[in-house]
């Protein structure tokens, strides 16, 4: 299930970083930079890479939800969009 997956950010200026793991994700690591719009680049491994735009969305309760169009760079290529939830 893609809600098993769990990220674990951390933000100084506008660079990010991330580890991940769970579901069929053993571990997995991300780096990115934020644009002046709010807009999040990352690239990420997992035992593949790819790269990630995410749009970042403040909830009413001020968590963050993001909004990512990610493409793998390795494997199949594939492309899709996701959105995770600060828990």
């Amino acid at each position: 299930m893609a809600n098993e997956t769990k990220f674990h950010y951390k933000q100084v200026g506008n660079i990010l970083s991330s580890e991940y793991s769970g579901g069929k994700i053993l571990t997995g690591h991300l780096i990115g930079l934020e644009d002046k719009d709010g807009n999040i680049y990352v690239k990420y491994h997992q035992l593949m890479t790819g790269i990630c735009k995410s749009k970042p969305e403040i909830l009413n309760n001020g968590k963050i939800r993001l909004h990512k169009t990610w493409e793998w760079t390795s494997g199949d290529r594939s492309k899709g969009n996701s959105i995770i939830e600060e828990l």
